[in-house]
């Protein structure tokens, strides 16, 4: 009696034909070496792509190469264009400083292909641990780490294949909806309040959404479609959409609740113009923070998004050496201005 022959394991040779190059451009690609041999990053890519898809087990050869700790620990991080991100950038640098690890960070632009660039980069330096924070695709970004045989953990924004520490963005959301909500109808009778900023296609803007329209309905309001302006998180996409909203005639409420400092650049900047209504007529809420903007007018709340203990969070994480998959959320903090 014989046994069935079993399946031939993919090669690294195979992988070439597939590819139409060589076994050492191959190599190179999946151990994280290909920029320095000046290998494409098309090439690199497309190699990736078929070694996925043919389930090619990447992780053996990373860990031959990954004997000694290398003590790196890579960030990839989307913008630095607000207090939060670069908050973040600068607790996580000091954080993994106090616990003897070198930190790498890197700004990817909210681009796809710079984020999968970002994370073979930072392969190539043998980090230990790959931190994803505010990914467009976090997935795809563990499944090339887990290939290596290096774990991540997201940040800001969750996946589906790593630990994720998040900001509680529904709750934060409806309660600061509802202070929105109690503010605007002092001297005035209820009236939904407008939501401007983020991307309607995103976990937190959803999520903030579904506070926000969850406070409405505490209240028995309802906004209408044309009060949901998701228009982005540029400055200029939230100026431009409280104009196309004026201009299409709609009245402007006296409640509103800004996605992002970023959008509240872009209202503040068209509270301004010549003809804008009077600001400090207008309850106005952010979810986020930034210090001077607590100064720009007596009605602004901000909600504060904790990174100290989301890092902290996310330390702990690590230490536990392999944490298991799931989300964790931690509560933003409510920060009022210069008058309640």
């Amino acid at each position: 009696m014989t046994n069935p022959p079993s399946a031939r394991r993919t090669t690294v040779h195979d992988l070439a034909e597939l590819a139409g190059t060589s076994a050492s451009t191959v190599s190179a690609v999946l151990n994280g070496s290909w920029q320095k041999r000046r290998i494409s990053e098309r090439l690199a890519n497309h190699v990736t792509r078929i070694a996925e898809e043919q389930g090619y087990a990447l992780n053996m050869q990373a860990r031959a190469l990954r004997r000694a700790r290398s003590g790196i620990i890579g960030m990839i991080l989307p913008m630095y264009d607000n207090r939060y991100f670069s908050s973040i950038a600068q607790t996580f640098e000091d954080m993994a400083r106090a616990r003897g690890l070198f930190p790498i960070v890197t700004c990817t632009q909210r681009d796809p292909r710079l984020e999968l660039a970002a994370a073979r980069s930072l392969l190539a330096y043998q980090v230990e641990y790959l931190v994803c924070t505010g990914a467009t695709d976090p997935d795809r970004i563990s499944r090339l780490c887990s290939a290596a045989g290096v774990p991540t953990i997201n940040l800001d924004l969750p996946g589906s294949l790593a630990p994720s520490v998040i900001s509680d963005n529904f709750t934060g959301a409806r309660e600061l909806t509802r202070d929105i909500l109690d503010r605007a109808s002092v001297g005035a009778a209820p009236s939904p309040a407008l939501f401007i900023g983020g991307r309607g296609s995103d976990h937190n803007t959803r999520e903030r959404l579904r506070g926000f329209l969850a406070a409405h309905e505490e209240r028995g309001l309802r906004p209408e479609p044309h009060q949901i302006l998701t228009c982005g998180y540029a400055a200029t996409k939230a100026a431009e959409a409280l104009s196309g909203f004026v201009a299409a005639g709609h009245p402007l409420p006296r409640g509103l609740f800004v996605n992002s400092t970023i959008s509240l650049e872009g209202v503040i900047r068209w509270f301004r113009q010549p003809d804008s209504p009077d600001l400090g007529d207008i309850r106005l809420g952010c979810f986020d923070w930034d210090p001077f903007a607590e100064m720009l007018s007596d009605g602004i709340v901000m909600m504060r998004q904790d990174v100290e203990t989301m890092l902290t969070t996310l330390f702990r994480l690590i230490e536990t050496g392999k944490p298991e998959i799931r989300r964790i959320e931690v509560p933003p903090i409510p920060l009022r201005g210069r008058r309640a």
